[in-house]
């Protein structure tokens, strides 16, 4: 299962603040204020951090995470440029630190500059709950939560209409009613194919997550499926065997929109409580119920500090959330 608190990379980037800095005359973190580590994940080497720019009022949130090794440039780590501190061994067996050259040591990462309240939440270290929502809850806390909060996805809409990251889209169906782009998402360097990681932004309007769906919707889904795997095949030579479709619920952004990544890489939410197979998805619409996903009810992952938790919870009379059915 996948480390809940795994650092992930944010979904959108607003280009200036109102001191007028702008991110992408961003060359260096000289002048960085570090406030506070958000969230440090050992496992996969990510760190969250909240801090400012120089004098600016304005918040923001860098992700890093060490690059994974590429094979083209072990020969020149595993040479005399690496230094090795030899920590203990134990008959065959021994543990060292290594020092290679800086050039190795390259980081990547993710500035979000302004950064809100949201982004400082959402990045933070939190322990996790399960929830079991039911349709009536969905109906009466989920959904009117969602119309109440309006969040922003601007951005999705900029990607839909070619006003941004029109270079990263990999393949586009343009019908209305069944198309999508898809390209890669941001936690994937587009370097390492074992952590292949796309996702597929459905063009049609109006359908918030798993729960809006139903039989209309069948020739989307089937579309992004097939479509989305032979985008994969041609691009990158992933055959649909290797790749794990899915649907996220609850999303990070109310928009539709569907995974794609490699079955060997430990995707972030690619878990229980978070991820649906599309094939699941497409077989239970087809074969149990049209209507299944707004009639069912749905185990869902909420991290401690999520205000819609908090909602089901003071529904709930202030019942214990965790492993109990709502």
């Amino acid at each position: 299962m996948t480390d809940t608190n795994e650092v992930q990379p944010a979904k959108r980037v607003k280009l200036t603040d109102e001191n007028g800095l702008d991110n992408n005359s961003i060359q260096s973190f000289r002048g960085f204020q570090l406030i506070k580590v958000l969230n440090e994940n050992a496992r996969s080497k990510t760190v969250a951090v909240h801090g400012k720019f120089g004098e600016s009022e304005s918040d923001a949130v860098v992700l890093l995470e060490k690059t994974p090794f590429s094979e083209d440039t072990l020969p020149q780590m595993l040479s005399a440029e690496t230094s090795v501190k030899m920590e203990f061994n134990n008959d065959i067996y021994n543990q060292c630190t290594c020092q290679p050259q800086s050039r190795f040591n390259t980081l990547k990462g993710t500035i979000i500059y302004p950064a809100t309240a949201k982004h400082l939440d959402k990045f933070s270290s939190r322990n996790v709950h399960f929830v079991q929502e039911t349709p009536d809850v969905y109906k009466s806390i989920t959904l009117p939560f969602i119309e109440e909060k309006s969040f922003s996805i601007q951005w999705v809409y900029n990607i839909l209409e070619k006003k941004a990251e029109v270079e990263r889209v990999v393949f586009e169906d343009n019908d209305p009613e069944t198309g999508f782009v898809l390209l890669p998402d941001l936690k994937w360097d587009q370097k390492q194919i074992e952590n292949l990681y796309l996702v597929a932004i459905g063009r049609r309007r109006g359908i918030k997550s798993l729960r809006d769906l139903d039989r209309s919707h069948l020739p989307l889904l089937r579309n992004i499926l097939l479509k989305g795997q032979e985008a994969i095949w041609d691009k990158y030579g992933v055959g649909k065997d290797q790749i794990q479709v899915y649907v996220h619920y609850q999303p990070s952004y109310y928009h539709f929109h569907v995974h794609f990544t490699h079955i060997n890489y430990d995707a972030p939410g690619c878990c229980l409580g978070k991820a649906h197979l599309l094939h699941d998805v497409i077989d239970n619409i087809e074969n149990i119920d049209s209507n299944y996903y707004s009639k069912r009810t749905l185990l869902c992952l909420f991290k401690e500090n999520d205000k819609l938790l908090q909602r089901i919870q003071q529904a709930n009379h202030g019942e214990n959330s965790a492993g109990a059915k709502v």
